[in-house]
Parts: C-alpha cells; structure tokens; sequence
C-alpha cells in the first residue's frame, strides 16, 4: 500500500530533479508501510533518518541550483526547506526519546509537506529556470 502516488503534476520537467522526487515518495511510502505494519520504533527511527538525509542532501542541491542561477525567491524556498527539516527532526526527536508517534499524524504530515511542496516552491523554482 502506498501513502503517495506519483502524479505528473508533481513534476518539475526536470529528469533529475523529478528522480529525486520519486525516490523520496518510495521512501516516505516505505516508512508508511512500515508504520502499517506495526514496525517497532528502531525501525521507524531508522527509515525517518534515511528520509531525513535523503531530505537534505535534496535541499542542498536545490539550493546549491538556486544560488547559482541567482533565483529570486531562494529565500522563501529555503525556509520551506528549513521548516520542513525541523518539523521532521521533531518527530524523529520524539520518537527516539519516547517510542511515541501518531502512524495517521505522521502519514497525512509528510504527504502534505512534500506534495505541497512539490507543487509549489519546486514547480516555481523550475519553471522560472526554462
């Protein structure tokens, strides 16, 4: 069972960029998946840190693109990058220390974060690069 499908609308048209995205989705529905099946909290802590690196080394580059092409909205695009890296360390934080999270909390929170995401600061940020 997957908690994100790829849609096109949530490419950017750029392949590489596009992959990244994809491998992040299978990431997330893994951990979903893990979570559905009652996976105990070494394994969640695990998965959210595997997402959590693949997360930033993505933000990187995109910012590394961003500053490079002297994108206006870098700024705003990092902070997103940055709140979602915090929200996202929250939780491994609290899971790490009590055991505790919410499998729906956590499923519907990262399916907004990156889906939202996608569709908008990285469709800008792609668009105003063509």
């Amino acid at each position: 069972m997957s908690l994100i499908k790829w849609k096109e609308g949530f490419s950017v048209g750029v392949a590489a960029v596009d992959h990244e995205h994809r491998e992040l989705i299978e990431l997330i529905n893994q951990l979903y998946e893990l979570t559905q099946s009652g996976g105990g909290r070494e394994r969640v802590v695990e998965s959210l840190g595997e997402i959590y690196a693949q997360i930033a080394a993505h933000f990187a580059l995109e910012e590394k693109m961003m500053r490079d092409s002297a994108y206006p909205a870098l700024q705003v695009h990092k902070a997103d990058h940055e709140n979602l890296l915090d929200q996202l360390r929250d939780i491994m934080d609290r899971v790490e220390d009590d055991g505790s999270y919410d499998e729906e909390r956590l499923s519907r929170d990262l399916e907004r974060w990156f889906t939202e995401h996608f569709r908008t600061h990285d469709a800008r940020l792609h668009l105003a690069k063509r």
